[in-house]
């Protein structure tokens, strides 16, 4: 069993700038790591050309180090930033993984200080003391030098050494149309020296600057490169073709920096041509069209019963702040505009979250602050949301639905009779998120969380800034379904029925529900993976090659106010979108009706509130167990224990006191030793493929 490659990791390092600061788009800054405006423009442009069918994801050089990522991981990219902050942390066991990841089949991409550092040697502006970086390096997936800066005028902390370089592209090189000439953005990148000499090493030459260079690229004045490594491959570059025109900002002090941006945004189709057939060059698979970032739409209030909703908009009224007859809640993060008088806005203006607005933080197609844009709740208190202003979820569907399941669930009678909707969020989860004590050291939206009942329930469409584990971040597609959940678990229960179960009984409670659906879903083959994801068994591949892939996850988040730990439970499950690798739909019997996502929320929400119901009464109790045992994949499983030497062990289940993973040492023939450990529950720790248990840092 083997996992797909559905992860790229762009490696954010220490940012060489404090982040969310628009700084100039340093190249290389000694002792520091990657520049925080060539991350954001590589997740902006790598989610534009890959979503959905990878999730790019920023990773630090932790993760690098520590963490079981290259399985899963199609494509490892190294941005702009200080080539000697990469060596300081990565030289040694980091490198090491990273070219052991390259020669089993994966793949690299380094950018600008990413291209110099898996060169084997790095010459920067030789001769000039003050910026002068000599030395080698250990990557060396192009054996030869990268010499730089190609083009004269690079300092610190100034756009004056930018320039739109024109790249003459290599066409015979790719399958699919390329432009032979485009402008890209260019910073201090280097040249790789004789690249078209080099022996001993497939290397290709994808692109070379066109015009005169001020250092020597001796045989050829390549720009990009392809190197072909083991199984892999690596691909260096010394410009830029990942920054977009769009995300560019006027330099009022740099001579010609507007001709700059509109040489780019000239040549940017050209631009996202070339860097599309380079990916494909890379094994991944490409987004046939530009997968352009929706706007933010607007949030919307109903319930099962009408009054719920003036209810609930009676209890913010304490938090209220009231400007000019208009209504908001002001969180640390983020700004909620109550809409009062639902009938007073268009139907685009439901539609949209105040696009003018949104253009103050990004040009049109630009990267997005998120936290900067008011996000717009319409409360329905008379009627449901029409189904023309929220067209990928029919609210009538849902509360019929929702009242179908709770008069055959028993105890399940609250979940989800109020819910806040929206067709494109930034995260569910994010949006909820609230920490009342010092569990956390930030408290996001404290004011709406302070007022929101156990089970109300915050569902969406699309994601654009989605949570995951860590600090993973990621687009959710439509196809998905996305939701957070409240949870106030009352403080004197928490010894007997402590939290870290939510996200098991969650688990038991997604498969079951699903199982249940509708006629047709009894025998669905769902499972889960410890801790908390899960996982199918992927239709496509042949009944004797047998291999889950995963089809959604949780993430519980927990702070504590007033008496009670305060719950957001997020909940993805990808029903009916097959991408990135399978969904509810593609593994139903010929017959059986594709799931509804409005159905499939009420489900979960109903089978959700009877089994926490169960597990306030019993705490983990035998018949929760055996459910959960019944469909998790671990059963026996032989693993290793990584911070134990290597020590073989055995998996017996979870501990029914603090959930902790149970597992058994083993001895050479598998026979159990009796020596008995309780692994921690926390992120990314388990390798499923591998078997490997890490211990939290």
């Amino acid at each position: 069993m083997a996992p797909k490659r559905l992860n790229v990791l762009v490696y954010t390092g220490v940012f060489s700038q404090p982040p969310f600061v628009r700084w100039p788009h340093l190249t290389c800054l000694p002792g520091t790591g990657t520049s925080a405006e060539s991350v954001r423009q590589c997740l902006y442009t790598l989610r534009r050309l890959l979503s959905p069918n990878y999730a790019v994801i920023p990773v630090t050089e932790s993760a690098i180090l520590k963490e079981p990522w290259a399985p899963t991981c199609a494509l490892l990219v190294v941005p702009g930033g200080a080539d000697l902050g990469y060596c300081r942390v990565l030289n040694g066991e980091g490198n090491r993984r990273i070219t052991d990841y390259v020669r089993r089949g994966g793949a690299y991409l380094g950018l600008c200080a990413g291209g110099y550092y898996g060169s084997g040697r790095c010459e920067f502006e030789v001769g000039n003391r003050p910026l002068e970086v000599i030395g080698s390096r250990e990557l060396a997936f192009f054996p030869g030098t990268c010499r730089g800066g190609a083009f004269k005028g690079f300092e610190y902390r100034s756009e004056r050494g930018a320039r739109a370089a024109v790249l003459r592209v290599a066409t015979g090189a790719f399958t699919e149309q390329v432009p032979e000439t485009f402008a890209s953005y260019y910073n201090g990148g280097g040249v790789f020296v004789d690249a078209g000499s080099i022996k001993g090493r497939k290397i290709e030459v994808l692109a070379s600057y066109d015009g005169e260079l001020d250092v020597d690229g001796g045989d050829g004045k390549a720009a990009v490169l392809l190197c072909h490594i083991g199984d892999g491959k690596a691909m260096l570059s010394g410009p830029h073709p990942e920054f977009a025109a769009v995300n560019l900002y006027p330099q009022p002090d740099v001579p010609g920096y507007d001709e700059l941006i509109h040489k780019l945004a000239a040549d940017d189709q050209a631009r996202v041509g070339f860097l599309k057939a380079c990916l494909s060059r890379l094994g991944l698979e490409v987004s046939q069209e530009d997968t352009a970032v929706p706007p933010l739409s607007s949030l919307h209030l109903s319930a099962v019963d009408n009054t719920k909703v003036t209810e609930l908009l009676c209890a913010w009224e304490e938090v209220m702040d009231k400007e000019d007859g208009q209504e908001y809640i002001r969180g640390e993060v983020d700004t909620f505009h109550i809409q009062a008088e639902e009938g007073s806005l268009g139907v685009e203006e439901l539609q949209h979250s105040l696009p003018s607005t949104e253009g103050e933080n990004a040009k049109d197609g630009g990267i997005v602050d998120y936290a900067a844009i008011t996000k717009r709740i319409i409360p329905h208190e008379e009627t449901l949301p029409n189904p023309g202003l929220t067209p990928r979820f029919n609210h009538k569907q849902f509360y019929s639905s929702l009242r179908r399941f709770q008069a055959t669930e028993e105890d399940a009678d609250e979940w989800g009779n109020i819910l806040l909707y929206g067709d494109v969020v930034t995260s569910t989860n994010s949006l909820l998120e609230k920490y009342c004590a010092p569990l956390k050291p930030r408290s996001p939206n404290p004011k709406l969380m302070s007022k929101l009942p156990t089970g109300f329930t915050f569902s969406a469409s699309t994601q654009v800034a989605g949570r995951g584990r860590g600090t993973n971040v990621w687009v959710a597609p439509p196809g998905a379904l996305v939701f957070s959940t409240i949870i106030n678990h009352p403080a004197h229960l928490a010894v007997s029925r402590p939290v870290v179960f939510i996200q098991y009984i969650a688990a038991i409670a997604i498969v079951e529900a699903i199982r249940s659906l509708d006629v047709g879903y009894e025998n669905l083959p769902v499972k889960l993976k410890w801790p908390n994801d899960i996982y199918a068994l992927d239709p496509a591949q042949p009944a004797a090659a047998k291999q889950y892939v995963k089809i959604g996850g949780i993430l519980s988040q927990c702070g504590y106010c007033d008496g009670s730990y305060q719950i957001v439970l997020g909940i993805g499950i990808n029903a009916i979108n097959p991408r990135p690798t399978t969904s509810i739909s593609d593994l139903l019997p010929a017959g059986a009706p594709p799931p509804r996502l409005e159905a499939l929320l009420a489900r979960i929400l109903t089978r959700l509130e009877a089994v926490y119901a169960q597990f306030q009464r019993e705490g983990f109790s035998d018949d929760l167990e055996r459910r959960y045992y019944r469909h998790w994949l671990h059963t026996g499983q032989a693993i290793s224990l990584e911070a134990e030497g290597g020590v073989r062990a055995r998996v017996l289940g979870i501990s029914r006191d603090w959930g902790m993973l149970r597992v058994e040492q083993t001895d050479a023939e598998g026979r159990g030793t009796g020596r008995i450990w309780s692994l921690q529950s926390d992120e990314n720790s388990f390798d499923f493929w591998k078997g490997l248990v890490r211990r939290k840092e």
